[in-house]
């Protein structure tokens, strides 16, 4: 196996599947057996954090991280805290990605967003001085982690973008179109190199149909694509790379609460811009092309085809094994 840059590839695993821990421990040691450059976790219903704690202690090679933990559900000097510990477990194969996630769904857990851009940039930036060991206020004065601990921010806009570049190590986009993710990519790397950052990443979690049958994983991607569409910035986010016309649409299906007349409303030309999904060596042609427009690891997000999820990202594993 290999991990070049033409052929380097993560996977991100997700908590808001009914997998058990163990699941997700021996899908993460198997994603480390196939090669893969990192597996992530994703933070739904469960903690991202104390999932890639368990992986780390379950593999010994393989990045392990988050994609993308929520910053309001944690404190950053506990945030900080546990990724200092992850990042000593793993002997630093910690890759820490971070979001702000959706004002309407944290409202409904009654967390104000505030200004969620500046709170993200004041976060990332307590993180940093906290992983340096350079916090000084309050009662305790937490240690310099070990290793280095590089900070992802998610930004799927221009302003957000320039935030990850400014405070973070990387970019980490979701559902970016393959066509706007360049103009994403300046931005931050523009950011960073005020800041004379050198190696400035993206990873970019990208959903994966993997089937023989092209209109089925074609047909399952839409549907998927359709859920995304009642949140209000990945519509925005799809507006600005030119789908203007379908979000209306797809909007209005929303208002009704009908997901799959909001997937009819989502184009082809949406979907694989969007997407990775066919039969495997669609995919990889696919994910190549992710690569080229900047993305330097590309991270599967498996979604099934007429299966489970836990049976369809066992096999991604297998058929899309990096250098395979």
């Amino acid at each position: 196996m290999t991990d070049s840059t033409e052929t380097r590839l993560g996977v991100v695993l997700s908590t808001v599947t009914d997998a058990t821990m163990s699941e997700v421990i021996a899908l993460g040691q198997l994603a480390e057996t196939q090669g893969f450059a990192a597996v992530l976790v994703n933070e739904g219903r469960g903690d991202a954090l104390s999932a890639s704690q368990a992986i780390a202690a379950a593999t010994t090679r393989i990045l392990v991280g988050t994609n993308i933990a929520n910053i309001y559900f944690r404190h950053p000097f506990l945030c900080a805290a546990t990724a200092r510990a992850i990042a000593e477990l793993s002997r630093g194969r910690l890759l820490l990605g971070l979001g702000m996630s959706h004002r309407a769904m944290l409202a409904s857990l009654g967390i104000d967003m505030g200004n969620a851009r500046e709170v993200l940039r004041e976060y990332v930036e307590f993180l940093n001085r906290a992983l340096a060991g350079n916090v000084t206020q309050g009662f305790l004065n937490p240690p310099p982690s070990p290793y280095p601990v590089p900070i992802y921010v998610a930004g799927n806009t221009i302003e957000s973008a320039r935030v990850a570049g400014a405070t973070g190590n990387g970019l980490m986009p979701f559902l970016s179109p393959l066509s706007y993710l360049p103009t994403l990519i300046e931005a931050a790397q523009g950011a960073a190199a005020a800041r004379d950052l050198k190696n400035f990443g993206c990873c970019l979690s990208i959903p994966t149909f993997i089937s023989e049958d092209e209109l089925a994983a074609r047909s399952a991607a839409r549907y998927n694509l359709a859920f995304f569409g009642q949140l209000p910035n990945y519509r925005r986010q799809w507006r600005r790379a030119g789908y203007g016309t379908a979000m209306n649409a797809v909007k209005r299906a929303w208002e009704g609460g009908d997901r799959r007349a909001a997937a009819r409303e989502i184009p082809d030309e949406l979907v694989e811009d969007v997407c990775v999904f066919g039969t495997v060596d669609q995919c990889r042609q696919q994910l190549a092309a992710f690569r080229s427009a900047g993305a330097d690891l590309p991270v599967i997000a498996v979604s099934p085809v007429n299966e489970d999820r836990l049976s369809a990202t066992h096999k991604a594993l297998i058929a899309l094994a990096p250098g395979v």
